[in-house]
């Protein structure tokens, strides 16, 4: 009975199946160590049953990692072939791949710590542009001299953004300047000359960190990773020559 539990347990197959693969590269390639050894380290197994409870929700079976082993290992012999005839050169897909984890990289060397208040407070301050409330505008207008089909006659609490979507940025700027409660204009728009009376405006306004706090975490984040990725560029350019073999023109004929 207790030989029977022991042949039940998983990790006893995990060393099995190690013990397997490791002795069939053995008599595959014995001595070779340039390239044809593949070696199939825990780390490797950990990542493969991550992976798999990642898609389906549970641990591999034994049969399904043995299955994941050989598909690992088939990838990785036919790229170790690819590479070897050459076939990665001048594959913008694979170029593409590899700056991807490059970057990657540059980006998980400066991701640690979070940003203290005192960092959002001063990326805050310095773009105050990017989170600035639009000015909330309630107004009456009429299109002058012609007939009022697409154009809501008013628009009541809407964003100074949407306006600007609907009628234009130089008529949304406008009714953030004329007086209230008058009829004024014309003020052109995008559809001609209208007539405008504003009777209720809220200015905008560049609101305080703790109302914003999660988006100027997402721009301050961001802005960290891409300035790793251009700091790591820098470094890596400067360990380069390049040399330009035709001359460059202006004009492409």
């Amino acid at each position: 009975m207790r030989i029977r539990r022991l042949v039940g347990e998983p990790m006893l197959h995990f060393l099995l199946i190690g013990i397997a693969l490791f002795g069939a590269y053995r008599w595959v390639a014995p001595s070779d160590s340039g390239g044809r050894r593949i070696v199939i380290t825990p780390g490797v197994v950990d990542d493969l049953v991550t992976q798999h409870v990642a898609a389906r929700g549970r641990e591999p079976s034994t049969t399904e990692l043995n299955h994941l082993i050989e598909s690992y290992v088939r990838d990785e012999i036919l790229y170790r072939e690819g590479v070897r005839l050459g076939l990665e050169r001048d594959d913008i897909v694979v170029k593409r791949r590899v700056r991807q984890k490059i970057e990657m990289i540059a980006e998980e060397d400066a991701s640690l710590g979070a940003p203290t208040d005192a960092d959002l407070a001063t990326y805050l301050e310095a773009n105050q542009a990017r989170f600035v409330q639009p000015a909330i505008l309630t107004f009456e207008q009429t299109l002058s001299g012609a007939p009022l089909t697409l154009l809501p006659h008013q628009m009541t609490r809407t964003p100074a953004d949407l306006v600007a979507r609907d009628f234009g940025a130089s008529f949304a700027a406008a009714l953030e300047t004329v007086k209230l409660g008058e009829w004024v204009g014309p003020i052109d728009s995008s559809f001609g000359a209208h007539y405008v009376r504003v009777s209720g405006r809220t200015p905008s306004v560049t609101p305080p960190l703790g109302a914003v706090r999660d988006h100027v975490v997402r721009e301050w984040e961001n802005e960290r990773r891409q300035r790793a990725r251009n700091d790591a560029y820098a470094r890596m350019r400067g360990e380069y020559q390049v040399s330009i073999e035709t001359a460059l023109t202006t004009e492409r004929r």
